[in-house]
Parts: C-alpha cells; sequence; structure tokens
C-alpha cells in the first residue's frame, strides 16, 4: 500500500455460492487437494481467511489457487445443474484411500476426480484417515469412554 504496509492475510466471501454448496464442502474438498483447509467463519461467518505468509513458497500458493480454481470449477457444475451438490466430489470430500480402492464405486463422478483432482495432487498425496464427519455431534453429543467411576475408586483403594 501507499504507506509501505503489505497485508498477510485476505478474507474469501463465500455466503452467495449457489447450488446449496457450503463452506465445509469447499473446506473438506481442499484436502483432497493435499491442502490443510484455512479458518473458517472467522472473523467473518461463511467466509476463508486466507493467510499465506513469508515462508510459503509461490509454489505452494500457486497450488492453493489452482486448488481454488479447480474447486470454483466443481461449484459452476453444481450452480448450472450438470450434476447435483449431493452427488458431488465436493459433497463427498474428503476421500480416503479404503473408498476409492474399494470394490464398489457408486458416486457420480470418477475415482481419478475424487483422488487426484488436478495433477499436482499427485506430488506428495495426504490421504485423510476418514471421510467427513459431523463438523458438531462431538461438541453436542459428549461421550465418554472412560472407565466408570468406581473403577478409579477401585484402584484408589
Amino acid at each position: 500500500g501507499p504507506g509501505g504496509l503489505v497485508a498477510h492475510e485476505c478474507i474469501v466471501d463465500l455466503r452467495d455460492i449457489g447450488g446449496n454448496v457450503t463452506i465445509d464442502d469447499v473446506t473438506k474438498r481442499l484436502i483432497d487437494f493435499g491442502i490443510h483447509a484455512p479458518t473458517m467463519s472467522f472473523p467473518v461467518a461463511g467466509t476463508l481467511m486466507i493467510e499465506p505468509t513469508e515462508s510459503e513458497s509461490k509454489a505452494e500458493i500457486d497450488r492453493f489457487c489452482d486448488a481454488m480454481i479447480a474447486i470454483a470449477h466443481e461449484i459452476s457444475e453444481i450452480e448450472s445443474g450438470a450434476i447435483a451438490v449431493e452427488d458431488s466430489a465436493l459433497r463427498g470430500a474428503p476421500h480416503t484411500l479404503d473408498a476409492v480402492t474399494a470394490d464398489d464405486w457408486s458416486r457420480a463422478y470418477t475415482r481419478q476426480q475424487a483422488a487426484f483432482p488436478i495433477a499436482l495432487a499427485h506430488a506428495n498425496k495426504y490421504w485423510p484417515p476418514v471421510g467427513r464427519i459431523n463438523q458438531v455431534h462431538g461438541d453436542r453429543h459428549f461421550i465418554c469412554a472412560c472407565p466408570p467411576i468406581d473403577a478409579y475408586r477401585d484402584a484408589a483403594d
């Protein structure tokens, strides 16, 4: 800027995406590209805060941009009606190794599109250990896997 300052973050507003595509769909799909999802819905709900730092190489920033462009194309296919959001790679993301290599593949998109959506995704592929989970279920439904309290009392005696 005119004062010599350089911002190191930007906010991408995803609130106007059509086709019932959610911010969760976009962030989960980034995992298929081997990219850790940026901060979402902070400081503004429905946005991504992207913070490329001085430690990110130009190649890494380009890779992120290529992933976002590819995701934008997938969103366009949904918005145009070419594919339903429920049948899309966006809604199916992230794709695990087990899912992509299973004998049964009944999705409306190819395994290639699921696992390697762009050529750059082949290098150092990250395979998520699990597919999509309910974002807040564990926060709202506490599940204790601990032994009962009596077991601790017995151990103390």
